[in-house]
């Protein structure tokens, strides 16, 4: 139950960038585990050559990380998304950009688990004769730090006011000055970022290899549909509930079944309450 709630943490982190892209943008970026995974590489690479904690790292690969997204929308969008295309084409090219992602790792990395070491990766303590490690509850800190970020950055920012319009009134948009296109490429830009930091916090909780982005594609849109699209306190309370359930599920019935449980959750969550625990 406790590795359930820290790891909750990160799920939200994870997931922050999908209920950005996916919930409010309504792009079905299923290419988003690819840079979470490519986040965390990021970050051990920075480790092993300077031996930066992967969290700065994640934080210094920020902005790169939000230019590369840009770039993405902006492809996606002259491709697609501007010729009305953007449904099934739109779909196959993140497939292939996931696939190109996660060839490109193998390439440079090998398929060899990778991890990085800090100064807390092996301490823990106890409250109440409960274990709790902080490789576990400093990504959990962080990623509940992401969230609050972005639950601010959306409702007290003209920027991030204008993402919250752009998926509800165009029009309204335009009329407060802004481009359409250019706050959507912003958002993108955010989501992705978004993701690259939550990469460098999963290494920091297990290895990686890159074919990891596939363990992370049914989790990432569980938590966005069942906490509501586009609601970011809806998709912390969801990454709570699902990271209890995967952490019942792996002690009662094995490691094995805890994937299972994200993509049983989103299959239950379309077919009882499609909109979300605080879908719009």
């Amino acid at each position: 139950m406790v590795a359930g709630l820290l790891l909750s943490g990160f799920y939200a982190a994870a997931s922050l960038g999908t209920s950005l892209i996916f919930g409010l943008l309504d792009i079905a970026n299923i290419a988003q585990p690819a840079f979470l995974i490519l986040g965390a590489y990021a970050a051990y690479v920075m480790n092993g050559a300077f031996g930066l904690d992967p969290i700065v790292s994640g934080l210094i690969f920020t902005p790169v990380f939000f230019g590369l997204g840009a770039v993405v929308y902006r492809i996606y969008y002259e491709s697609f998304e501007r010729r009305g295309a953007e449904s099934l084409r739109g779909l196959v090219f993140f497939f292939g950009l996931l696939f190109i992602i996660e060839v490109s790792l193998s390439m440079a990395f090998g398929v060899d688990y990778r991890l990085v070491q800090t100064d807390y990766t092996t301490r823990s303590f106890e409250i109440a004769g409960v274990g709790i490690a902080f490789r576990y509850l400093v990504p959990c800190v962080v990623g509940l730090a992401m969230t609050l970020t972005m639950y601010l950055f959306l409702g007290r920012t003209f920027y991030g006011r204008a993402i919250m319009a752009v998926s509800q009134d165009r029009m309204a948009l335009r009329l407060m000055g802004a481009n359409p296109v250019t706050i959507k490429t912003i958002a993108f830009g955010v989501g992705i970022a978004a993701a690259s930091l939550a990469g460098a916090l999963l290494i920091s909780i297990a290895p990686v290899i890159p074919s990891a982005d596939r363990d992370y594609i049914g989790r990432m849109f569980a938590i966005t549909v069942l906490g509501g699209m586009g609601s970011i306190g809806g998709t912390l309370v969801a990454s709570a509930i699902l990271g209890v359930a995967e952490s019942l599920m792996s002690t009662f019935f094995g490691p094995s079944w805890s994937l299972a449980v994200s993509f049983g959750i989103l299959l239950i969550v379309l077919a009882v309450r499609p909109a979300g625990l605080f879908g719009r």
